[in-house]
């Protein structure tokens, strides 16, 4: 008696099912966390005043971001964007690629993964500044790995410190896609220092 034939068909299917699954979850997470963002942004995009910034940290400017309390960059709304999750050391900014952000051969301008990857490294460094301290970018690279068209409905930019000493702070980061695709990486160095008082 012959037992019968096993389908690798279905099999292997399974796991890439589970896959896509997963993706269309995390999407609909990361669409509801941007929503509900939206929903609390009350201070818009612009420039915070000497007054907003004056005696807070770093981390507090950008838990003011977050919360509508402060102000957001105008850049990131320039390019579809905006500051999801912002921790000491990290920060993840989200995109939704669009039709204005496509260079002449139909993808996603590579002006557009590094204005996402320089927003979550420099945020990300901006989290370690305590009271007084500022930063700026000296140095910025990037590595786009994969291409990326609107029919990638958000990617998002995590920014990682790994090094913040007195006078240098360093940085990686991944653009990546919510089966977890990474489309670009990059590295920056930033100078850190006092800031003088603004009048």
């Amino acid at each position: 008696m012959t037992s019968p034939p096993t389908s690798h068909a279905s099999s292997s299917a399974l796991p890439h099912a589970d896959a896509h699954a997963d993706a269309h979850a995390t999407l609909q997470a990361w669409i509801a966390a941007e929503q509900a963002l939206l929903a609390r942004a009350q201070a818009g995009p612009g420039v915070a005043t000497p007054a907003q910034i004056e005696g807070k940290s770093g981390m507090e400017l950008m838990q003011g971001t977050l919360n509508g309390t402060l102000p957001s960059a105008t850049m990131v709304h320039t390019v579809g964007a905006l500051m999801v999750e912002a921790t000491e050391g990290r920060v993840v900014f989200q995109g939704t690629p669009g039709a204005g952000h496509l260079n002449p051969m139909g993808t996603v301008h590579g002006g557009w993964f590094a204005t996402l990857l320089d927003s979550a490294l420099g945020c990300a460094v901006h989290t370690l500044m305590p009271p007084g301290r500022g930063y700026t970018t000296a140095e910025f690279s990037i590595n786009i790995v994969r291409a990326l068209t609107p029919r990638v409905q958000r990617v998002r930019a995590i920014g990682q410190v790994v090094h913040c000493g007195r006078q240098l702070a360093t940085a990686e980061g991944r653009l990546v896609g919510p089966d977890g695709t990474l489309y670009a990486h990059a590295t920056t160095t930033c100078l850190v220092f006092d800031m003088k008082p603004q009048k």
